[in-house]
């Protein structure tokens, strides 16, 4: 319409696609657990849960096996487990089915007693659809019971399978963020949303006396779960939206001055704020892309965990990275800085971190140690 001529030319999506594979699974949770405040004995097992999920998003490994020994408690290990349950998927890090059903009953329908019941006691009847029987043990209506079913029925057996497709895709931002009068606003970029309508077709079918009941029927199911579905779609379009104006509230300075004002922003903040459950904003920002003033970005990169910075302010984990790097890419190569002397650098700028810290900070940008960078002169 008019309003998508109005765009300037230079924030037209059409250029702007470029390839990118989607996260996989353990990417997905990896990020999460990046932005999660944790203990480092609980991240570190975190850590190995998530490389122990099959492609299903199932546990695999004992608990024998992730407390290694007597090197972390059994506290330690359920503080784990509890932190990647409760990231998105939702039902990851089960060890069976029943565990990986009754994870999603607790996160999406967390009053409905009965699914937690039918689940914990009667698993293996819903799998052979025995509804006689679970309303005859559960002493309930078989009306009641077969909802109940439909409830679990919609649950996601599998729910790692949704992040482990590989193959790259063309990427077109989702979101525009772009200064309106000085102040950032959001728009979302309706011209690549699913555009759904319910069909003429049917809707003359509703309204004509059917002889046919059956047909009507039929029509009436297919009509109320359509306008289910675009309530879905909506209710999805506005949780985006919520998700980036919290964003932009906070990042205002990052989408003006660039990397270096990106600020520490956590999920669990932001979903406090537009008041859903933190594996919602996990799954809103997942594989989408905003236009930005400063490129094309994936939504996940303006989350990052704090570290202490000068004057005891917190600042962004890759905004202190950035500095690490740029005091790497500016060294004499014939006497490249050992961690402790950019340990040192740091100290002297007000950001306190160990050498071992800064070790892990270059490792995890893949730049090689002092030895490895050193040229002869």
């Amino acid at each position: 319409g008019g309003q998508s001529q109005e765009r300037e030319i230079s924030e037209r999506p059409s250029f702007e696609k470029f390839l990118s594979s989607p996260a996989g699974l353990s990417e997905h949770l990896n990020w999460q657990l990046s932005v999660t405040i944790c203990s480092d004995a609980v991240r570190e097992i975190a850590d190995n849960i998530i490389g122990n999920l099959d492609e299903n998003g199932y546990l695999t490994a004992s608990n024998e096996e992730l407390l290694q020994g007597e090197k972390y408690t059994q506290d330690d290990l359920d503080d784990a487990l509890a932190v990647v349950q409760d990231f998105d998927p939702i039902g990851v890090g089960a060890r069976d089915l029943r565990e990986c059903l009754l994870l999603q009953l607790k996160a999406f329908d967390p009053t409905n007693t009965l699914a937690h019941q039918v689940v914990s006691e009667h698993l293996k009847q819903v799998q052979a659809n025995q509804l006689k029987e679970i309303a005859r043990a559960l002493n309930r209506p078989i009306e009641v019971v077969k909802r109940t079913l439909d409830v679990i029925k919609k649950l996601d057996p599998r729910p790692g399978l949704r992040y482990n497709k590989t193959e790259p895709r063309l990427v077109e931002p989702d979101v525009y963020f772009r200064k309106v009068d000085g102040v950032w606003e959001v728009f979302l970029n309706e011209d690549d949303m699913p555009q759904l309508r319910l069909s003429p077709t049917y809707r003359r079918l509703l309204a004509r006396d059917a002889a046919d009941r059956e047909v009507r029927n039929y029509v009436k199911e297919r009509f109320t779960a359509a306008i289910q579905l675009l309530k879905n779609i909506e209710q999805r379009k506005h949780t985006i939206l919520r998700v980036c104006q919290s964003i932009i509230a906070r990042q205002g300075e990052f989408l003006d001055h660039g990397p270096d004002a990106l600020k520490p922003m956590m999920i669990k903040e932001v979903a406090e704020e537009v008041g859903v459950h933190p594996s919602t904003v996990s799954r809103a920002v997942a594989s989408k892309y905003a236009h930005t003033s400063q490129g094309v970005l994936e939504l996940r990169s303006f989350f990052s965990e704090s570290v202490n910075g000068p004057e005891g302010g917190g600042m962004s984990l890759l905004t202190l990275k950035r500095l690490v790097k740029k005091m790497i890419e500016e060294e004499d190569s014939t006497k490249p800085l050992t961690d402790e002397h950019i340990a040192q650098k740091l100290e002297d700028a007000g950001i306190h971190v160990t050498r071992r810290t800064v070790a892990k900070y270059r490792e995890d940008m893949r730049i090689p140690s002092t030895h490895q960078r050193r040229v002869k002169a």
